[in-house]
């Protein structure tokens, strides 16, 4: 995974260019193209979070809404305030955005990009802590229930409440989904190659149990699943900043660099990043759609003993999009920096620990 120890070379040439250094009419940091560019991209991923604090009030804890205030329909008691707040949970992060931006004139946009590709290798990194941990602990509680193992060690009435989707998410996996975000920040040399690792051998178990021991049961095959769509998910944005995606290369790869700093920058803030926030609109816009449906619910397959993970399957869509927007951002950001040609070190990837 990637860290955020990162380092700084003065000159970098990449195709006769410099990109850091001074270029040769060059933009001054803290110009307004340079200010205009950070709030646009802060401003594009900063509203994410009031955008899922405001579905988490509206749908889990029953608030308005801030379209109420808007609506026909008369609030009664503290509705109306309510509404109000939603309204100004997306007002303040904008306002704050701005400040920030003010405020730090001098910060560069290759410097702002790479910390939004340390944000995007946290949230992943958290993401499979997350599904490595919760993943282990279901498994374990779906193997102990099966067997009939689970009521001589906990009794029968937490027995009862675990073979429930509504009590096992909110105090098995909740809590170690918050664990994995604090291991994520401290521990940062976990990779891909781990979840792939764990995906052949949670196959391989199955294999032997099923033609070795014949014995196989449903949480088996839900924690291949459950592994390999996080694997599927969460490597997208660490792909998109190797640009290893498969795509065809019939111009681009004849493009200057400023050339190639265009076609990113455009693709990123025209198709990138709406994309990502078309599958969070149109996946948490309601409660019937297809993210808040499952998570609502705490849906869970209709395997009878299985494990109960499928409704976090929904919760992937969040983590892909927020980690490729927050990418997306940073691509952004990067390609701007050498298109306005801003002077001062830049990151080297040479030293990002992988």
């Amino acid at each position: 995974m990637i860290a955020t120890d990162i380092t700084a070379t003065d000159q970098q040439a990449v195709d006769g260019d410099q990109i850091s250094g001074v270029f040769a009419g060059e933009t001054p940091l803290g110009g307004r193209a340079v200010l205009f560019t950070r709030i646009l991209a802060l401003s594009l991923v900063g509203l994410v979070v009031p955008f899922l604090l405001n579905n988490y009030l509206k749908y889990w804890q029953d608030w308005p809404g801030g379209s109420a205030l808007f609506g026909s329909n008369d609030l009664e008691g503290g509705d109306g305030f309510r509404a109000f707040l939603q309204i100004l949970l997306y007002i303040l992060p904008l306002v704050y955005i701005v400040l920030r931006v003010i405020r730090t004139p001098h910060r560069t946009l290759q410097a702002e990009s790479w910390r939004f590709t340390a944000l995007s290798a946290y949230i992943v990194r958290a993401a499979f802590w997350s599904v490595l941990m919760v993943g282990l602990a279901d498994m374990f509680i779906s193997f102990l229930r099966v067997e009939s193992l689970l009521a001589p060690l906990v009794g029968d009435a937490l027995t009862t409440r675990l073979g429930q989707a509504n009590f096992r998410g909110p105090y098995v996996h909740f809590p170690l989904i918050g664990l994995a975000c604090i291991i994520a920040y401290f521990f940062r040399s976990l990779s891909f190659v781990w979840m792939a690792a764990l995906i052949v051998i949670a196959e391989f178990l199955i294999v032997i149990s099923r033609f070795v021991f014949s014995y196989e049961q449903a949480f088996m095959g839900d924690l291949v699943r459950f592994w390999y769509a996080s694997l599927f998910l969460f490597a997208s944005a660490y792909t998109l900043l190797e640009e290893a995606h498969v795509r065809v290369d019939i111009l681009y790869t004849r493009f200057s660099v400023r050339g190639k700093a265009w076609t990113n920058m455009v693709g990123s803030l025209v198709l990138g990043m709406p994309l990502c926030w078309v599958i969070l609109t149109r996946g948490m816009w309601d409660k019937a759609n297809v993210i808040n449906a499952p998570l609502l619910t705490f849906e869970v397959s209709q395997s009878g003993y299985g494990m109960f993970t499928k409704y976090l399957m929904a919760a992937f869509l969040i983590v892909y999009a927020l980690s490729m927007l927050v990418q997306f951002a940073s691509y952004f950001m990067s390609s701007a920096g050498i298109l306005l040609r801003e002077y001062g070190p830049t990151p080297d990837p040479n030293h990002i620990v992988i």
